[in-house]
């Protein structure tokens, strides 16, 4: 399991689970009734961590599009190692914990009685020169900048996917792998979407914001931002549903490790649906292995491998065969 995928399907998980654990429930809390209650400390984090968490999870997607289309559209080059995976993710944290920096250096609360307020107090004030510079940066490093590299490479990927056969590998033989590979472009695809369809809103609201205050002065902006924010904060949630309905070994490995629950049942379909998986990995690799020399020459990663294998240095001189 431990694809390259799969690191950054697990860092997008934490993302969204630590975001959902630290910040939506007091920053709702804190719009709901527009009262500070948790002091300086909090506040600073509360400004700090959804931008450091919202970085995280974009740059995941990112690296996993980037990672599909050096997958299937260039499968002779070298892929990324275990151990090169998991430095591209402490980079994308330390990137991230820079950008959110100076949300959490000028945080401050402040008491306009009867309520506090948490707010990020710019040296030029809000709406100046640093706030707007600050705004616009953000949604260009972590909207639409990621956004645009996962709209070239999945259009890419979709067009060697569902245009033709893919370079070097007959159709025929292949069927199930290029299957597999669909399923999952389009589970991704779907993923993307929705973190974009979710924090769209979000982005607009602030840049508008940023450039005429009197938007906050309306009479029911409370209630829109609520309703903002709150589709914002929804997209840490959708992922594993999307998971369990677009991926059918994702539902049968669910129920297999929580069959212990009293409503879920381990069937006998799922059994035979890993068992399956399982049986078509070692055959696959069996075969790899007796025909990699000949075709592709040793150490080599070649065009007919599937969709989440992948090249783990000089010890892998037969990758193994990975759905």
């Amino acid at each position: 399991m431990r694809t390259v995928t799969n690191y950054f399907i697990v860092n997008l998980a934490f993302s969204d689970v630590s975001m959902a654990t630290f910040n939506t429930l007091f920053n709702f809390v804190y719009a709901l009734h527009n009262d500070w209650y948790f002091g300086l400390g909090y506040c600073r984090f509360q400004n700090f961590f959804p931008i450091t968490a919202m970085f995280s999870s974009i740059y995941s997607m990112a690296a996993i599009a980037v990672d599909r289309y050096m997958a299937i559209i260039h499968p002779l080059k070298p892929r990324l190692s275990s151990t090169s995976t998991r430095v591209v993710i402490a980079l994308i944290w330390v990137v991230a914990v820079l950008l959110a920096f100076p949300q959490c250096y000028y945080s401050v609360t402040e008491f306009y009685h009867p309520r506090t307020v948490c707010l990020v107090n710019w040296p030029d004030d809000y709406g100046g020169t640093h706030q707007i510079s600050y705004q616009l940066a953000l949604i260009l490093l972590i909207y639409l900048f990621p956004l645009l590299v996962m709209l070239v490479t999945y259009s890419l990927v979709g067009r060697s996917l569902w245009g033709g056969a893919i370079p070097g590998e007959p159709s025929d033989h292949y069927h199930h792998q290029i299957t597999a590979k669909r399923k999952v472009v389009k589970m991704m695809v779907v993923v993307v979407t929705t973190f974009a369809l979710c924090w769209l809103p979000y982005h607009i609201y602030f840049i508008l914001g940023s450039f005429n205050k009197d938007i906050y002065k309306q009479h029911y902006i409370q209630q829109v931002y609520l309703a903002i924010f709150w589709l914002a904060m929804s997209s840490t949630m959708y992922n594993p549903i999307i998971y369990c309905c677009l991926n059918q070994r994702f539902r049968a490995g669910f129920r297999q490790a929580f069959s212990w629950c009293p409503f879920i049942r381990f069937s006998e379909e799922d059994k035979t649906e890993l068992q399956h998986t399982n049986t078509f990995r070692v055959t696959m690799t069996r075969s790899y292995h007796g025909d990699s020399t000949r075709v592709h020459g040793p150490g080599t990663t070649g065009p007919g491998l599937p969709f989440s294998s992948q090249h783990t240095g000089p010890k892998a001189q037969q990758p193994k065969i990975k759905l």
